[in-house]
């Protein structure tokens, strides 16, 4: 028997002012502000399933390496962790308790290991974005959080509709531990929304709604829950606990007559949030301006249909994006005089602006979880856009394009999901190390934090090195995996994962050198003209 939830409400201005105290320090069950983009198969320019994630919470680990497949004996565990606060490390960040055991499988799928594990050997891909939910539904009685379930799915699942499965059979069993989440997870024919919270504080287990994007379709989710009515007849879109709805009946946040809207039942507050419903219109009016979606809707679609087939640079262009060109740009109040005589955005003005900043200049809501934030933000970690493609091997169809801090300033590397090692700068962690040239991040740290000082001069800077870098990568990308192709088709598959090995470490290098040798020229161009 369920027991009784009971929902403490807490007025937003404590909340605010106690968010604000800490700073970015805020805790686990407010949203880390996470954007995934999703795009169906049909909606895609060259017919890839694709799922994303901007990882926008600076206490997660910058590093990635390849946790290999492994065998496991009869009897074998994994062991679970609890993520808690470490304000030991050079840098803050999080620390892994372990809390407990559950038995592991025969056989694990290798995988890329980033903060929140994002694909397997097979072509399962999963992105992220915490949206919370109702604080009465936490948990601590389980095993299970964001990050273990991720690797679990992956290592242990070859699609979504089994990933979605095997999690729901998981959390039933051992307890989810988290805030509310939604994973986008994506295979070589279908991308689904699993969005799950915890089923109260003293009981095991989890309450989820699991939703299909169209083939046609593009969706978001920018933390805040998405789904909202589930045709329980359409198993081909819709999957969900079993106890979805006698949750929220017992709860009393459902009168079973009504109709049932899952973000409203477990996530209202969610809706509310500003900064999340600015996000979702952005990415669907960049996609679809033809809807002319107002962008102060409290609900938009689950998914639209994008007016054209979007390809990988427009995605990229739309995690780069901060509202320019509308009136969201947190720039616009921060004017100079031009040399024409006319009022123009100041060089100095950026939209990447810290909590201090945004409140000296008085700008759209002052912080960013309940005002205004950009897609693209200054405490983003790491990012990706994965391709999942079912006409190719899985050696070759699986890629994450993968950057390092804010967007923005960075630029999109190729990660094959057959790799079978990274460069060791992307597998250093430099929040344990402090500032380093061993860790790749702090390459693209430094740029995105010299860049936003003056982004009004260095965004050109930054633009003449990565866009030709950006467009150099996509156009090989045909030619590098016709090359692994042909290998493959000749019964040469250690020799196309060593191409594609090798492919992959050389142009991480190729970037962390050129965003070295960017920040280093931008320092020195531009010491004393700031």
């Amino acid at each position: 028997m369920i027991k009784k939830i009971f929902v403490f409400s807490f007025s937003f201005s404590f909340l605010f002012s106690n968010l604000q105290a800490q700073h970015e320090d805020y805790p686990l069950d407010v949203p880390n502000e996470c954007t995934t983009i999703t795009v169906g198969k049909k909606a895609s320019d060259d017919g890839s399933v694709r799922t994303s994630h901007t990882d926008d919470s600076h206490r997660t680990r910058s590093n990635a390496f390849i946790t290999p497949a492994k065998k496991h004996p009869k009897g074998a565990t994994v062991t679970m962790y609890k993520r808690l606060w470490n304000n030991e490390t050079p840098m803050v960040s999080y620390r892994n308790d372990s809390i407990g055991v559950i038995p592991q499988v025969s056989h694990t799928y290798a995988y890329l290991n980033t903060a929140y594990p994002c694909i397997n050997e097979k072509q399962l891909a999963i992105g992220e974005s915490t949206f919370g939910g109702r604080a009465g539904l936490k948990s601590d009685n389980g095993l299970i959080d964001c990050q273990r379930l991720c690797t679990l799915m992956l290592e242990r699942c070859s699609t979504a509709r089994e990933a979605i499965a095997v999690a729901g059979d998981l959390l039933k069993e051992y307890g989810w531990i988290d805030a509310g989440e939604c994973l986008t997870i994506a295979d070589k024919n279908e991308v689904w929304h699993l969005e799950i919270l915890g089923c109260g504080k003293g009981n095991k287990g989890a309450v989820w709604a699991a939703q299909r994007v169209p083939d046609e379709h593009v969706s978001v989710n920018a933390n805040a829950s998405t789904i909202k009515e589930i045709d329980t007849a359409d198993k081909d879109y819709f999957m969900y606990s079993d106890n979805i709805f006698s949750l929220a009946l017992d709860s009393g946040w459902w009168d079973g007559k009504e109709t049932f809207r899952f973000c409203y039942v477990y996530a209202p507050d969610s809706r509310a949030l500003l900064a999340a419903r600015r996000r979702e219109w952005r990415v669907f009016d960049l996609l679809a301006p033809s809807l002319k979606l107002d962008p102060n809707m409290e609900n938009y679609p689950f998914s639209i249909k994008p007016d054209t087939l979007v390809s990988l640079e427009k995605m990229m262009t739309i995690f780069k994006d901060y509202y320019e060109g509308t009136e969201y740009d947190m720039r616009k109040n921060i004017t100079v005089k031009g040399d024409s005589g006319k009022t123009v955005i100041s060089p100095l003005a950026n939209p990447f602006m810290t909590v201090d900043e945004l409140k000296l200049h008085k700008v759209n809501g002052g912080w960013h979880h309940y005002g205004e934030r950009c897609i693209a933000v200054r405490f983003t970690m790491y990012a990706t856009i994965i391709q999942c493609r079912d006409w190719l091997p899985d050696e070759i169809g699986g890629l994450v394009w993968f950057a390092l801090d804010n967007v923005a300033s960075s630029v999109y590397v190729p990660i094959y999901c057959s790799v079978t090692d990274l460069p060791s700068t992307y597998k250093t962690d430099g929040r344990k190390t402090g500032f380093s040239k061993e860790a790749a991040w702090w390459a693209f740290n430094r740029l995105g934090t010299l860049s936003s000082k003056r982004w009004g001069t260095f965004r050109h800077e930054i633009d003449k090195t990565w866009i030709p870098f950006q467009k150099n990568l996509l156009n090989n990308q045909a030619a590098i995996e016709k090359q692994a192709l042909e290998l493959y088709n000749a019964k040469k598959q250690a020799k196309a994962i060593k191409l594609l090995t090798d492919y992959t470490d050389e142009w991480c290098n190729k970037a962390v050198n050129a965003a070295w040798d960017l920040g280093d020229y931008i320092w020195t161009k531009y010491d004393g003209y700031w």
